[in-house]
């Protein structure tokens, strides 16, 4: 019985080493264990002309030559939270607003504390650094303070900027540009030829002759 008994054993084990070798060996001929890209690729989906590219709209300038006033003055009802707008105004949470078109950026506003981000960041507050800076604060200026979320709209932020320059600033504003000149080396229309088949004569100019004196 115990011999009995050891020869399945034997074979069983036997069997499990060879299926395991299999393996292994198969493993190692097709490659069946490694994830790897065919030889030749599938059919290339080329994407279409222009996908994910978004219309880039108006631009600032332009925005900003038709910009409401008024609309801007309601939006800006959103910041009141935090800022003043009136002249002397005292600081909030946010500083006062009055002027800051043209001001350093991240400086004076009566001694309010700046973060790093805005004292470090350096320049003026321009027409399109308002512009940055109302659509993504965090983007603007890593690190701020601000935690406004910002603005998508472009003619939000453009009447925005418009009622912010009138509070003290008047900064005139950009020019936008002017439409695309037409190609040069359009044809011209082609002065008119004279007919095909016109008799010469038709062309020329003709002198009168005078009349002969009568013969004696």
């Amino acid at each position: 019985m115990s011999d009995k008994f050891n020869t399945i054993a034997g074979w069983a084990l036997f069997g499990g080493i060879v299926a395991i070798g299999l393996s292994s060996v198969s493993g190692r001929v097709f490659m069946a264990d490694k994830h790897h890209a065919p030889e030749e690729s599938g059919y290339a989906i080329a994407a279409a002309e222009g996908e994910g590219e978004g219309d880039s709209g108006p631009s600032l300038a332009t925005l900003l030559a038709t910009a409401d006033v008024a609309a801007g003055e309601k939006l800006f009802a959103k910041c009141s939270a935090c800022h003043t707008a009136n002249q002397g105004g005292a600081n909030g949470i946010g500083p006062n607003l009055w002027g800051t078109l043209g001001e350093e950026i991240g400086h004076g506003k009566g001694g309010f504390a700046f973060s790093s981000a805005l004292a470090d960041h350096g320049g003026s507050w321009g027409f399109d650094e308002m512009d940055a800076w109302l659509a993504s604060p965090k983007a603007f200026a890593a690190g701020t303070k601000m935690s406004f979320a910002g603005l998508s709209k472009a003619e939000d932020r453009a009447n925005i900027i418009a009622y912010l320059n009138s509070l003290g600033s008047n900064l005139p504003l950009p020019t936008p540009e002017a439409p695309a000149a037409e190609e040069e080396g359009a044809e011209q229309p082609a002065a008119e030829e004279a007919p095909e088949g016109a008799d010469a004569a038709d062309a020329e100019v003709t002198t009168p002759v005078a009349e002969e004196a009568p013969a004696n």
